[in-house]
């Protein structure tokens, strides 16, 4: 029997292997499992890239809340600084302002600590606190975070009491 130059090489001795170049059943499994690790160790660092974002964005909005609040602060009459609360929301996507995270914050006023009861301006001095809380919910379970800050007051301005001339 004469074979043509056609058909040379799909006949096969007995005991020849087929073609050496093939990928093996095991080999291409093991190449499958290590592709699909990859693709979810992939899927992971994009979920924790995009979630790390997120909390760096609202960390970052709640100290922007922390400075616009202390610097209102500035704009105070002594008369004015009382305590009170506010809320906030935040999300950069929305159109209109009630959306996104809420930022609860409370502002309270008290003596400042830091003077000595004994000194003559201890009166008109005064410690205003502004906190910030919110809540995210990373990973389906809610985190609160909260975010402080201090600024002392003074009924007539800073400079007449740290130079002495109040």
């Amino acid at each position: 029997m004469k074979i043509g130059p056609k058909t040379r090489h799909a006949v096969y001795k007995a005991g020849t292997p087929a073609r050496a170049g093939a990928f093996t059943l095991v080999e291409v499994l093991v190449a499958v499992f290590v592709l699909v690790i990859a693709l979810v160790s992939l899927f992971g660092c994009f979920t924790d890239g995009f979630a790390f974002m997120e909390a760096a964005r609202e960390d970052l909005r709640a100290t922007q809340i922390l400075v616009q609040k202390t610097e209102a602060i500035r704009l105070f009459t002594w008369s004015q600084l009382t305590n009170f609360t506010f809320s906030a929301y935040y999300d950069p996507q929305a159109t209109n302002g009630s959306s996104g995270a809420l930022y609860s914050g409370t502002v309270t006023t008290n003596a400042a600590s830091t003077v000595p009861t004994s000194s003559a301006y201890y009166t008109n001095i005064c410690l205003v606190t502004v906190t910030v809380s919110w809540t995210n919910n990373s990973l389906k379970k809610p985190v609160v975070h909260t975010r402080q800050a201090q600024t002392q007051v003074a009924r007539y301005g800073m400079q007449n009491y740290i130079w002495g001339a109040h």
